[in-house]
């Protein structure tokens, strides 16, 4: 599905996401990811989140964002508590949803020059 019509310039933008692959303007990944407004975090290491440590989100942490969206691919599945507690520990909000509605809600926010960072989970078997 086509998120975006419009091509800003002023962000990295996601125009498709599904549990497998996250399209970042033109550029397709199929491994986690991590995007801010500026630049890509590719190959992040989380393919499941059950599996998600505290030690996972440290570069997501270092980036210092107001909030988190964290895309959990086809479905939302949240993290254990000990993850989450680390993201309040540092002030940070999150956000858990499916990969799709992480991508509308990134757009969005992006777009109105938030201070967000989208972690997205990717599996590997389409």
């Amino acid at each position: 599905m086509e998120l975006n019509l419009e091509r800003p310039d002023d962000f990295l933008f996601v125009r498709k996401a599904d549990a497998h692959a996250v399209t970042v303007v033109d550029r397709v990944f199929t491994q986690s990811l991590i995007l801010t407004r500026a630049t890509v975090i590719d190959d992040w290491g989380v393919s499941d989140i059950a599996r998600m440590t505290v030690a996972n989100i440290e570069p997501i942490l270092a980036l210092a964002p107001d909030v988190v969206l964290l895309g959990t691919g086809a479905h939302q599945r949240f993290p254990s508590q000990e993850v989450l507690a680390a993201f309040l520990k540092q002030g940070v909000g999150v956000e858990v949803m499916d990969n799709g509605a992480a991508a509308r809600t990134w757009d969005i926010l992006a777009g109105e020059g938030r201070d967000v960072v989208a972690a997205f989970v990717l599996c590997d078997r389409p």
